[in-house]
């Protein structure tokens, strides 16, 4: 029979104010659970029988606990375990002796587990003032140890190991890295943090870098907190051919966040020149429910991203934005910057810095049928170049042209169920559009036109179990629609690159910006195909073509627009339930395809497969001078529990010649990481030269700046 003392008898004995760090938990009366509990003399209190010590979050197990009132002191037989909230905090021991409030004291045979994750095991620990646990002779490793002979992967031998509890930070003398019991690292001082703590100041995991173009070079990541809210990462890259110090600075604010990163190099690729870039990115919520978000990129020169693997990006964007969505409202402001950082590009010339607002709201009028929708947008183009002609650049641009332009569209819509469950739609619009033009001996110096339109739509939608499985969903859409006017003398700024796809089949003009519109009669018609089976298969198809009543030269080649009757678009889709996806769109002419795009990817438990295809024909009007077409790979396997391979691989068809390579291989389990890439890169641009990278890591896990890897704990006995 178990019996339960009350706290008022052995408060006094058992008040464990050492492993609570609260001042009112740490005295709150204490409960001693036990098989037997018996007085002997005046001054010993003896449990005996799968004792049970209780408070607050701390639970001390133990097979006999001895209390000698007359000098205070606990003796205590094990196997003895202690755990401090919930299983943060393990300690196990062959026997202890204590004070009365297992503050200071000494257990020997002592084992502290951290977190399920750090193991520390000691000939004897002391417990000094119930915040420090000092371990002799000790060695420590996340790694799963099974017998008392097995050699962990990695261990940390030290001389003594002293816990901070409070701090959460382990303290290490004569500490020493051993490798399947081999000796490869002496440190005479070390600290680390312990795993229960998540932002630790330290070094963070190292990786081996090997460059063609950089040099071998090593990776020391240094992470400093400023408290909860923000911190910095200092990286400095120390390599044959490259000096370079990677920095990242994060800070979280009530009403936001921001984070930037950056690097400053001195390499042998440009000698004498110091090198860099910065990245910032962050957002706000700031009055009336608006939020301010911003994205600002710069570099030091056109090929620093790609000499450093840090963006494979060949323009290089910045965005400042104020925004506000609402159930029928749409407002936001931007200031935007560009810069080309391709060799046949000039800045100057082209168009660098952008300015716009946008308004959008739907509303309704009591008793008048349909939805009203008002449309408000400006915006302005600056280039640094005053040149009003066509200068010797590769473009076709007047190289100095600046443009503002003032746009506003108001338009009416409604639908309505017809007999036979056909579905009709009919909208109005009319567009003002006003043009500044500056700098440009081509054009008049402003432009303003008052365009109208309307366009009818029927729908034809038929829903229902065909052939008894899953659900299909045939739609045949047909839209004719009108656009009055004629084309205005604008120069054309925004609208030269037209995709063409399912989400502007049935759009009055196809063209991205306002400065150029379809005009005249047109003829939109297209299916859409749906099925979902009941055994987890799903596919897709849409057809669609549009004609016109007169060809529209503004489109190019490839938009497939070009003629009084476009090109057939065709989408489609399928996925599986085994993990099989795929999406393809593209464009098809009398002369075959003029524009096409497909992925696949299947995905499982253990394989990750992707593939891409992308074609786009030769079109001077979109300063595209040859075809493009590629293929991309990429993919990653699963071999064990602890093996991942990974590959990547880009082939460009057109010029015949590989693009891109890589592999990878990565081995971790609940103590370790291991990763390993190679990178090969085959510049075809001018700017750019070839490079091959490799990249060692090796993580300890365990530690707060390691991680966890939990999920990969092996198991004794498999």
């Amino acid at each position: 029979m178990r019996l339960t003392l009350s706290a008022l008898a052995l408060s006094a004995a058992l008040s464990f104010p050492a492993l609570a760090q609260d001042t009112e938990a740490a005295n709150a009366p204490a409960m001693l659970v036990a098989d037997r509990v018996f007085v002997e003399g005046n001054d010993r209190l003896i449990a005996t029988g799968h004792v049970e010590a209780l408070q607050g979050s701390t639970r001390l197990v133990a097979e006999r606990i001895v209390y000698d009132q007359s000098t205070g002191t606990l003796s205590i037989e094990g196997p003895i375990r202690v755990t401090e909230n919930g299983t943060e905090v393990i300690i196990t021991a062959d026997q202890a002796e204590l004070d009365q409030g297992l503050q200071n004291g000494l257990m020997m045979g002592a084992r502290m587990v951290l977190d399920q994750q750090l193991q520390l095991a000691s000939v004897q620990a002391h417990r000094v003032n119930g915040r420090y646990t000092q371990l002799s002779k000790v060695a420590v490793t996340s790694c799963q140890v099974c017998g008392a002979n097995q050699t962990p992967l990695w261990q940390i031998r030290a001389s003594r190991v002293i816990h901070d509890q409070k701090g959460q930070q382990l303290y290490f003398d004569h500490a020493q890295l051993r490798v399947l019991d081999i000796p490869i690292a002496y440190l005479p001082r070390l600290r680390l943090p312990d795993p229960t703590l998540k932002r630790a100041r330290g070094v963070l995991t190292p990786s081996v870098h090997s460059s063609t173009l950089l040099g071998v070079g090593l990776k020391i990541p240094y992470f400093i907190p400023f408290g909860d809210h923000q911190d910095l990462t200092l990286t400095p890259f120390l390599a044959t051919n490259s000096r370079s110090l990677e920095f990242r600075y994060r800070r979280a604010f009530h009403t936001g966040e921001i984070e930037v990163n950056g690097a400053v190099s001195r390499d042998e690729i440009q000698r004498d020149k110091t090198r860099g870039y910065l990245h910032a990115v962050g957002g706000f919520e700031i009055p009336s429910d608006f939020r301010l978000s911003f994205d600002l990129k710069t570099t030091t020169d056109d090929t620093y991203l790609d000499d450093y693997n840090i963006d494979e990006a060949d323009r290089l964007a910045s965005t400042l934005l104020v925004s506000r969505v609402r159930t029928n409202e749409r407002i936001s402001m931007d200031l935007r910057h560009f810069r080309s950082l391709r060799s046949d590009e000039d800045n100057e010339t082209q168009p660098s810095i952008l300015a716009g607002a946008r308004y959008e709201r739907r509303f309704a009028f009591a008793g008048l049928a349909g939805e009203f929708e008002i449309k408000g947008e400006t915006q302005a183009i600056y280039r640094v170049s005053t040149l009003d002609v066509d200068g010797p650049d590769t473009d076709s641009d007047i190289d100095g042209r600046d443009l503002s332009r003032a746009n506003a569209e108001l338009s009416w819509s409604n639908r309505w169920t017809l007999p036979l469950g056909l579905r009709a739609g009919v909208s109005t619009h009319l567009w003002l559009d006003h043009f500044n033009i500056s700098q440009d001996s081509t054009a008049p110096s402003t432009v303003s036109t008052l365009t109208p339109g309307v366009a009818v739509e029927l729908r034809w939608p038929f829903a229902g179990s065909f052939g008894g499985s899953g659900r299909t969903l045939i739609e045949p859409i047909v839209q004719y629609g009108w656009v009055g006017g004629e084309r205005a003398q604008n120069p054309n700024e925004e609208s030269t690159r037209v995709d063409f796809d399912e989400g502007n089949l049935l759009s009055l003009t196809r063209f991205p910006g306002p400065d150029r519109r379809e005009h005249g009669q047109q003829l939109a018609a297209g299916l859409r195909w749906r099925h979902i089976g009941a055994d987890g298969w799903a596919s897709s198809l849409t057809l669609g073509r549009v004609w016109h009543e007169t060809a529209d030269p503004a489109f190019s080649l490839s938009s497939g627009l070009q003629n009084t009757t476009s090109d057939w678009l065709v989408s489609g889709g399928l996925s599986a339930p085994f993990g099989l996806s795929l999406q393809a769109r593209g464009l098809f002419g009398g002369s075959g395809a003029s524009k096409a795009e497909a992925r696949a990817t299947w995905s499982n438990a253990r394989l990750d497969l992707g593939a891409s295809y992308l074609l786009q024909l030769q079109d001077p009007a979109e300063d595209r001078t040859q075809t493009q077409s590629e293929w991309s790979l990429d993919g990653s396997y699963r071999m064990t529990d602890h093996w991942t391979s990974s590959s990547l691989a880009r082939y460009d068809i057109a010029d015949q010649r590989l693009d891109r390579l890589g592999l990878g291989l990565q081995y971790q389990n609940e103590c370790v990481q291991v990763e390993f890439k190679a990178t090969r890169k085959y510049a075809s641009s001018t700017l750019l030269e070839p490079s091959t990278d490799f990249n060692l890591t090796v993580a300890l896990k365990g530690f707060s700046t390691g991680g966890s890897a939990k999920e990969y704990r092996r198991t004794c006995g498999s």
